[in-house]
């Protein structure tokens, strides 16, 4: 089985284990991510006036691009996922968003209205892998090991567009970390603001943010947590002075399937 991959800036740069984890670990499960030959950055961040187009441009032809390969486009940053899925939203409902980016696009792409499904690589092991088949194929479970899912804003917001899971109490964290054999940690902060972007103009607020995370992860006896995203992960990780362990949660599901070693080689 194979799907489009948009792997983003980051992964290439200073999150490649987010990624190389990610690719070992489908393939251990029979499941091919084809990396697209020609992205572009995203933007990392979606930019929210109706009248801008210019940013989203790399995305739609990113979304083309996949289509044309008859295959869902597969993301794994929270960022990218979040940028690519709330454009593609604009091409398939705002028509003179659609019409505008068309007519950049006109004469090297052809017309796109969002027909591409965009989907988070932690939607592909729920709904296409299974997570009971996850479990099944785990050669190294975590027994014992307790885990606090960090969703962070992105994956999550907003609810409409995004329709990863429900924003207010997700669940697919927790039933991944149950099929590679540890326990999650249920806490109160899982889904709140780590400061993003903010930590570049005002550090003060994203460590107070991180702190508050991490506490109360801390509270309730977690081992450590998880994340999809490299940004949440640096502020959870360094505005809080490594209190608790963060990782990239395809670090822990390659740890289990066996396929982690030798990573750092890479």
């Amino acid at each position: 089985m194979v799907y489009s991959y948009y792997p983003g800036c980051t992964l290439k740069t200073k999150a490649k284990e987010l990624d190389i984890y990610a690719r070992r670990s489908m393939e251990a499960l029979g499941i091919t991510l084809e990396e697209l030959p020609m992205w572009q950055c995203c933007g990392g961040a979606y930019t929210a006036s109706v009248d801008e187009a210019a940013t989203k441009l790399s995305s739609v032809r990113a979304l083309i691009d996949a289509g044309q390969k008859n295959t869902d486009l597969v993301t794994l940053c929270s960022a990218c996922h979040n940028v690519l899925k709330r454009t593609n939203y604009d091409m398939a409902n705002n028509a003179e968003f659609a019409a505008k980016v068309n007519n950049y696009n006109k004469g090297s792409y052809p017309e796109y209205h969002g027909e591409t499904k965009v989907i988070h690589f932690l939607e592909l092991l729920r709904d296409t892998v299974g997570f009971d088949n996850l479990k099944k194929a785990v050669v190294k479970p975590l027994t014992g090991v307790k885990i606090a899912p960090y969703y962070g804003c992105l994956l999550l917001r907003p609810g409409n567009v995004m329709a990863f899971d429900d924003p207010e109490n997700p669940k697919i964290m927790g039933e991944f970390i149950r099929a590679i054999g540890a326990t999650p940690v249920e806490y109160a902060m899982k889904n709140e603001c780590c400061g993003g972007y903010v930590t570049l103009e005002d550090n003060k607020i994203a460590e107070k943010k991180s702190a508050r995370i991490v506490d109360n992860a801390s509270e309730f006896g977690a081992d450590l947590m998880v994340t999809a995203c490299p940004l949440c992960l640096y502020n959870l990780t360094v505005n809080t002075e490594g209190k608790l362990p963060v990782v990239y949660f395809t670090k822990l599901l390659a740890e289990a399937l066996g396929v982690a070693e030798g990573v750092e080689n890479e």
